[in-house]
């Protein structure tokens, strides 16, 4: 798949060096996570949209994402924006859980029947505002948002393990920084990675 090797040097140059993440851009099918209409855009390693404002986010970023969480296959993870779906079976293949959370009811449902057709069994699906995180599943080794936010609320981190890692795209609208927090010894450490731009989570607890 030409495409699958793009998406795979670009997240080389990000930084990706995880090999099941890499073989995951050539063998995930990007094309069946997009409306019929931005199909034949699938190879283009940029966001397409999804419908109702949302987009998919380009696969070499979602790499570089995912591989900043250090998943093994005894973790769990919650994924805050479910979205198409398409980056939470990354996650299903690399944790042995994955709870993720869609605030748009039309794109939840579309991704819940995608997945669950697509084979996956690890996977849990809610409904709801993800901001407030999944506190009966918690905690998590890891965290993902796939939306922007000016600031991460206390709940989230409270939801995080003992060495687990939030990924997240913090700031202003549209200009964020790609954040990396880890949970060490009860405190929270953070680094910064890049510039990025996404779409605003959807929530109104903040």
């Amino acid at each position: 798949m030409m495409e699958g090797r793009i998406f795979i040097e670009n997240a080389k140059t990000l930084g990706v060096k995880d090999e099941r993440i890499l073989k995951l851009l050539s063998s995930l099918p990007r094309e069946q996570f997009l409306p019929d209409n931005e199909r034949e855009l699938a190879f283009l390693d940029q966001p397409l949209p999804i419908g109702e404002g949302q987009t998919c986010s380009q696969p070499s970023l979602i790499a570089f994402m995912v591989s900043l969480l250090g998943l093994s296959k005894k973790d769990s993870v919650l994924e805050i924006g479910t979205g198409s779906g398409y980056q939470t079976a990354f996650l299903a293949h690399l944790a042995k859980k994955v709870y993720t959370i869609e605030r748009i009811k039309s794109l939840y449902l579309q991704a819940k029947k995608r997945l669950l057709k697509m084979g996956y069994t690890n996977i849990e699906f809610r409904l709801g505002d993800g901001i407030l995180g999944w506190p009966e599943k918690a905690p998590f080794a890891g965290i993902i948002l796939s939306a922007g936010l000016e600031k991460i609320p206390p709940t989230l981190f409270q939801q995080l393990k003992e060495g687990g890692r939030l990924i997240a795209p913090v700031g202003p609208l549209y200009n964020q920084i790609l954040k990396e927090y880890l949970k060490k010894d009860q405190q929270i450490i953070c680094k910064e990675h890049f510039p990025v731009a996404f779409v605003p989570i959807i929530s109104e607890h903040l």
